[in-house]
């Protein structure tokens, strides 16, 4: 063990809202000017170093290479932290959408059976923290400020190159978890995957999520090129699962599987692998899986989340345990159901008020939207939907009101406050009527636009905050901060 690490601790399971900072660097890594570890003392200054990075999740403009996204700065970073991923077992998730919800599940599964379970996702909806999690307990304060502290103290050394905020959040969660002496780490990849800087972690097996238009700027304007971006998590020899594909998709990533050496099984083509849609008394509408892998038979179970695209990640999740198996984890068939079960995932279809109901989801791009309304239909009794949309300019923002045309009874835009990057309102309201032809209307701060639809809602309709993580979180904060003071009363 480096010097760097402590002993063993107990988890925190504080959950209290961070407090948000008032600005967020823009400067390159090059220029920024951050704080020093000296005066990091608490969790307010270590946020404050932290937010004097380049954060990249915020940026309208980034160059999407080997510059920018630097593998070797991050592996620099970690080895002046003492190589704490060196400690780990990984298994990492990538792709479009589902990775958060097929994450969630297989960490469910994983701590069912036993095993402390080192969560890493993001972007986060409320609180930072949420971002690191050890057996769904966020990292506490404390320890989160002290990790930031000692990062800070070693960044010196790699001269201008400053690493990025999810390069820190990163390096944070690979040293907390060799620290806390995880059992196994599930690991959400950030943008893309051949450039991320989770990819730098060795890993027992790798899971590719649904792959659609998302992050073109970035990524590439065809389905192909992204493909090629997520494939970048495949190693040699490395046991690699995704879920059915589009053709051009699908031929990508055996491509480039066979190119990197990497064992690829599709679920539906490899893995059996079947869903249907049924309702009973007990859980109402849903969807169940089943699944036969080479070491289990999952039969009809029922999937947690809603909507009928979550059967896609959750037959994942369960393929993604028989590889586990093949590594001598222990995983009982009755305990990885139960876990399965137990799985939670704020932002994802989430009631957050009953009076009238509202409902936030954090899908971001078209296929999310599309993909969101027919869940709706499918898992909610309503009249008439509102929805509540605001989404980030780099977005396929003519493909995802194109679904909201086709899905939404009412629209009203607006913008998360905390999202530089979001879309004006007034220009996805223009050309939302020049596409479809519908009226709108728009609110520059989501707190007026929840007030709007309120209005305009009977008890039998719903109202749904949609089009980024940002505004779904921003919705979940105003409704507990609105339960909190009623409850003051």
């Amino acid at each position: 063990m480096p010097s760097t690490t402590t002993s063993k601790k107990k988890t925190s399971r504080a959950a209290k809202s961070s407090p948000r900072p008032k600005t967020r660097s823009g400067k390159s890594p090059n220029t920024a000017k951050v704080l020093p570890a000296s005066q990091i003392t608490n969790y307010t200054t270590a946020l404050r170093w932290l937010y004097d990075h380049v954060d990249y999740e915020r940026m309208r403009l980034i160059s999407y290479n080997e510059d920018t996204f630097k593998l070797d700065r991050m592996r620099k970073l970690l080895d002046l932290l003492g190589n704490p991923h060196e400690q780990l077992q990984v298994v990492q998730v990538a792709g479009t959408k589902g990775k958060g919800s097929t994450c969630a599940m297989l960490a469910a599964m994983l701590q069912s059976c036993g095993y402390t379970v080192g969560l890493y996702t993001s972007p986060h909806l409320i609180d930072l923290r949420e971002r690191i999690t050890i057996d769904g307990n966020l990292i506490s304060y404390p320890d989160c400020a002290e990790i930031f502290k000692r990062i800070a103290s070693v960044e010196k050394a790699l001269g201008k190159d400053l690493p990025t905020f999810f390069e820190i959040m990163t390096a944070a969660a690979l040293l907390y978890f060799a620290e806390e002496a995880v059992d196994i780490v599930v690991l959400e990849t950030g943008l893309g995957g051949r450039l991320d800087c989770t990819t730098v972690c060795d890993t027992l097996a790798t899971g590719i999520t649904q792959i659609s238009m998302d992050h073109m700027n970035l990524l590439g304007s065809s389905l192909e090129a992204i493909a090629k971006e997520k494939a970048g998590i495949f190693k040699k020899g490395i046991p690699a699962v995704s879920v059915p594909q589009s053709d051009e998709v699908m031929s990508v990533l055996k491509s480039e599987a066979e190119e990197n050496g990497t064992p690829l099984q599709f679920t539906g083509e490899d893995i059996d692998f079947s869903y249907r849609f049924e309702a009973n008394r007990e859980l109402g509408p849903h969807t169940r899986v089943c699944v036969t892998t080479e070491t289990s038979k999952f039969e009809h179970l029922p999937v947690p989340l809603q909507g009928e695209h979550q059967s896609l990640n959750c037959g994942l999740a369960l393929a993604m345990i028989d590889k586990l198996k093949n590594h001598g984890f222990n995983l009982p068939e009755d305990k990885v159901i139960e876990g399965l079960t137990k799985t939670s995932l704020p932002g994802r279809m989430e009631l957050v008020h009953n009076m009238p109901r509202v409902i936030i989801d954090g899908a971001h791009n078209a296929a999310s939207i599309k993909a969101l309304i027919k869940a709706l239909g499918a898992h909610i009794a309503y009249d008439s939907l509102v929805l509540v949309f605001g989404c980030g300019q780099d977005k396929d923002v003519a493909g995802m009101l194109n679904e909201v045309s086709l899905g939404a009874d009412k629209v009203i835009f607006t913008r998360a406050k905390q999202n530089p990057r979001a879309m004006d309102p007034d220009d996805l309201m223009g050309e939302f009527t020049e596409m479809s032809g519908k009226m709108a209307q728009c609110e520059t701060k989501l707190e007026d636009a929840l007030k709007l639809a309120s209005r305009a809602v009977s008890r039998e309709d719903i109202i749904v905050v949609a089009g980024s993580f940002y505004l779904a979180g921003e919705a979940r904060k105003f409704f507990i901060d609105m339960a909190a003071k009623k409850a003051k009363r």
